[in-house]
């Protein structure tokens, strides 16, 4: 039921995945490799993840109990681990070479987005890299109705009810839009760093490797 319900909010959603691997292929080619998915739903990447790439190792977390059981049931017996937590709370370190954040942050405040991109990076290895496609808002509030028209209509031909659509807007408008603007800005835009970003309105992706996390670190500290 999630996996059917969130490709009605989230514009190419399944374009999304697409790029991580092929960001995923170009920079880590065909080696094995330790991928950790934080926030990770009901397991998709995690199951794009055994059929796409030479898989070291691979562990899902995410906060949600409910998310994770279905995370487990979607993989019964793949080797992979599971932990609840979220990418706030996280503890490993030096042991991925990719870390995923995928529409996952923008439910932080500055404060814990802080704490959990630290914590990604912290899990990297020192060659590793750190995905992140989240949602941005745009800076003009002409840019904002443009976006929450667009994603209206993208519901409604999804399938959603007026309602429901509605509901989303009122939402996105109230609260996320705040917090992701913010967030953008906190990411890094303009700092000088290396990190390139690919915008998919209503999303965007940032990779960053493990060496340029110290300059990132105080963006998002201090930005």
């Amino acid at each position: 039921r999630y996996d059917e319900n969130v490709r009605k909010v989230i514009p190419f959603y399944d374009e999304i995945y697409e790029q991580i691997f092929s960001v995923i292929r170009a920079y880590c080619g065909g080696r094995p490799i330790a991928v950790l998915d934080t926030g990770c739903g009901t397991g998709n990447l995690g199951q794009m993840a055994i059929q796409r790439v030479n898989l070291l190792e691979l562990v899902l977390c995410d906060p949600s109990e409910k998310m994770l059981a279905d995370a487990r049931e979607k993989l019964k017996g793949q080797p992979c681990e599971f932990h609840c937590v979220g990418s706030e709370k996280l503890d490993f370190e030096n042991l991925f070479d990719v870390v995923t954040a995928i529409q996952s942050h923008h439910y932080f405040d500055r404060a814990e987005r802080v704490a959990a991109v630290r914590n990604c990076f912290k899990a990297l290895k020192p060659d590793g890299i750190f995905i992140c496609f989240e949602n941005t808002a745009p800076f003009s509030e002409t840019g904002k109705e443009l976006m929450l028209k667009r994603l209206e209509d993208y519901e409604i031909q999804a399938g959603r009810t007026p309602e429901e659509v509605k509901s989303h807007s009122a939402r996105l408008a109230l609260v996320y839009a705040e917090r992701i603007l913010c967030g953008k800005e906190d990411m890094g835009t303009g700092s000088g760093m290396t990190l390139r970003a690919c915008q998919f309105l209503p999303i965007l992706i940032h990779l960053c490797s493990h060496d340029v996390f110290v300059n990132f670190e105080a963006v998002l500290c201090h930005g």
